[in-house]
């Protein structure tokens, strides 16, 4: 079925314990795009760049069947750039630049085409920005996916707790998850913020695995246990992007497909931290994945 992602496409340059990278091919939405590629081919992406930005990188996308018409290219502008440096525990960075670019101005234009997209994922960018790519919808979408920070709850509020209320699923993290509700507990955390609007709630925790919250049901997916994690950034992303894939995939948004849904993300995202970049995630084979999703269900079977 057809999906729509509204994300970043941007310079990443990265460093960690490993090495250190030049500018190299990131941004929310070239993650979830390049995930959710493994899994469905029917992905529209609205996003901006400068003229700065690679013909090759325009190329890649379209190898991937993920049609580029709303991502707008500024030719006097600069793409979106972030340099960062992980610390030793590979949990936490420093940003060392931040540079908007054209992304400072971007006003989304979803095709015409896209706007009965049976699927949506809103990265994480402003809520007012969720909120317009949502009205330009003609129809409604069968699951509309939202991504946010907790920097749009210190300084947009309003525009978030609006937007909340206009999607199926919230994605966040269990910091974000406290501060948005209030609460400590996470179960109490998730209570909370399913009265906010979204039917359903992931509550990422990094090396930890997610957890998905659906009324009085909770569902854990962990993460897999990995002897070298080279690059973190865009697994979150990739997790997202695996997630609303395999959705998209079973044309089917019941509790029991998004527990399998949060399965194949974190396997996905598995897959881009064992190298910089994108690059781990260029190279994977469906087989690959398969193989991965058997680690995890070895991983996590019981008998009683």
């Amino acid at each position: 079925m057809s999906l729509l992602i509204v994300g970043t496409v941007a310079f990443d340059q990265v460093e960690t314990p490993f090495g250190k990278t030049g500018k190299i091919l990131g941004g929310a939405g070239t993650y979830i795009g390049l995930a959710a590629s493994h899994l469905t081919d029917q992905i529209s992406i609205v996003s901006v760049v400068g003229g700065d930005f690679p013909k090759k990188y325009l190329d890649l996308f379209k190898e991937k069947n993920i049609d580029t018409t709303g991502l707008k290219v500024i030719k006097d502008g600069k793409t979106f750039f972030w340099a960062g440096k992980y610390h030793l525990d590979m949990n936490t960075r420093d940003s060392l630049v931040t540079d908007l670019n054209v992304l400072a101005d971007f006003d989304p234009v979803v095709p015409k085409h896209a706007r009965n997209s049976d699927y949506v994922m809103l990265g994480n960018l402003t809520p007012a920005i969720q909120k317009r790519v949502i009205e330009q919808m003609e129809t409604r979408p069968k699951l509309i996916v939202m991504d946010t920070m907790n920097f749009w709850m210190n300084t947009a509020w309003d525009d978030l707790m609006e937007v909340l209320t206009m999607v199926d699923v919230l994605t966040i993290n269990d910091e974000e998850a406290r501060q948005l509700s209030g609460e400590h507990s996470l179960m109490k955390a998730a209570k909370k913020i399913l009265t906010m609007g979204p039917k359903y709630l992931i509550v990422k925790k990094g090396e930890h695995g997610a957890m998905l919250f659906y009324e009085n049901q909770v569902f854990f997916a962990p993460a897999m246990p990995l002897e070298n994690v080279f690059d973190p950034t865009g697994a979150g992303d990739t997790f997202a992007g695996g997630f609303i894939g395999y959705i998209a995939r079973k044309d089917d948004t019941s509790f029991e497909t998004l527990k399998n849904a949060l399965i194949y993300g974190s396997a996905l995202a598995s897959f881009t931290v064992e190298k910089f970049g994108t690059d781990r995630l260029l190279e994977i084979t469906v087989s690959d994945i398969e193989d991965r999703l058997l680690e995890f269900v070895k991983m996590v079977a019981f008998k009683i």
